[in-house]
């Protein structure tokens, strides 16, 4: 039993673990939507859940309280690691975050311009433009674990920054571009809960409660205004502080209330909010799926800027960045293997098909979507490993 428990635990702690995960979710969802039981797994998503609080009531059926609820737990996660990195991470200086930077950058404006190109003279279907510009960050750093100690930890770090950034990026584009009509009401109280949020900050509140109460409040409110209530995970992630604890070093390290949470939610993001996501939303049926289908403009422009897009943008941007002396080549990494890595930044799954849900809430949209993610997040992943694979050297490993 032990032994099992401390397998359990390695799993868990695995780089690869939630990408794996993620993928067993995505394939039982395609596996239930092309059986007998599809009509179960759309009963399911469909179950009506209603919460009331005297006049108050929020009705949605389980499909909604996935990506409106569940999605807001993980864009707080994100919301966290964005700050965290910005603070005193990785992007906490110019010169550190300037090569993910513009590498994120190319990453989104060229899979922008692919789709736009292949839905040209389609003013409904370009909605979708923002699709391919996002990227996995379970599955792109899954994918990268699964190389092993053949990458340079430099790399590692240079993909995870560039898909944080990238987070940042799908986030000010949801705020943006794919929000419904607004109840300035809703607004407004949703700003004095942020303003309430800043004021706990400002005092060095360091109990979670007051915070997580204030967040619900705040995800009610922005929930009713029609921005998307996930952006409000976001915007209580950034008032958790980051001052240390009292007494609260652990393992040799000075702990703050946001690093504490990070890593208490990541189990949760990576094992629960993740797999939820994709097993709701990725199960598409293949009946009637023809080549015509697949080479439809939407599917199409989808996967082309995920797998093409995203590898010449996010490659070509950095070797520009570095050519310019605005950033160095990750250390110890060949062309070869930054290229890999942007093949890598192609994974867009969850994000993809979240923005994607934004951009064609209509359910005749839904196969398409899901087709052109699918197949641009699985080629570039297979690509990607395939590149890092054969242009690493294998890991040396001591002689006894």
């Amino acid at each position: 039993m032990v032994g099992k428990l401390r397998g359990a635990l390695r799993f868990i702690h695995h780089e690869a673990s939630g990408g794996i995960i993620l993928l067993f979710a995505a394939i039982l969802a395609l596996l239930l939507a092309n059986s007998p039981l599809s009509h179960v797994y759309d009963a399911l998503l469909d179950t009506p859940v209603t919460i009331r609080i005297g006049a108050l009531e929020v009705d949605k059926n389980l499909l909604h309280w996935i990506n409106d609820g569940l999605m807001a737990v993980f864009f707080f996660h994100v919301g966290l690691e964005i700050k965290r990195e910005l603070v005193e991470g990785e992007l906490s200086s110019l010169k550190q975050a300037a090569l993910p930077a513009i590498g994120a950058l190319g990453g989104m404006i060229v899979p922008a311009l692919i789709y736009v190109a292949v839905n040209y003279g389609d003013p409904h279907a370009l909605a979708g433009w923002a699709i391919p510009t996002a990227t996995d960050i379970a599955f792109a750093v899954g994918v990268l674990a699964l190389v092993g100690s053949r990458i340079p930890s430099a790399l590692k770090i240079f993909l995870l920054a560039l898909a944080i950034i990238d987070d940042l990026g799908a986030i000010l584009i949801i705020a943006f571009f794919y929000t419904s009509k607004l109840s300035l009401l809703a607004l407004g109280l949703a700003g004095i809960g942020v303003l309430a949020l800043a004021v706990l900050n400002y005092r060095g509140v360091t109990r979670t409660a007051a915070y997580v109460l204030v967040g619900a409040f705040v995800w009610l409110c922005v929930l009713k205004s029609g921005v998307h209530a996930t952006l409000a995970g976001v915007v209580t992630a950034f008032a958790i502080p980051l001052t240390p604890l009292a007494n609260g070093t652990r393992n040799g390290t000075v702990e703050s209330l946001a690093s504490k949470l990070q890593e208490s939610l990541h189990p949760w993001v990576n094992f629960g909010v993740l797999p939820a996501f994709a097993f709701a939303n990725a199960g598409v049926s293949l009946v009637g799926i023809t080549p015509d289908r697949l080479l439809s403009p939407i599917p199409l422009g989808i996967a082309l800027g995920l797998l093409v897009g995203k590898s010449i943008g996010v490659f070509a941007f950095a070797r520009a960045a570095i050519a310019l002396g605005v950033g160095t080549r990750p250390e110890g990494s060949t062309w070869v293997q930054l290229f890999g890595v942007a093949v890598l930044a192609g994974i867009g799954f969850t994000m993809s098909l979240f923005i994607g849900m934004l951009a064609f809430p209509e359910p005749t949209y839904a196969a398409d979507i899901r087709i052109g993610v699918l197949s641009g997040s699985l080629c570039a992943a297979l690509l990607g490993y395939a590149i890092l694979r054969n242009a690493s050297p294998a890991p040396i490993t001591a002689r006894s």
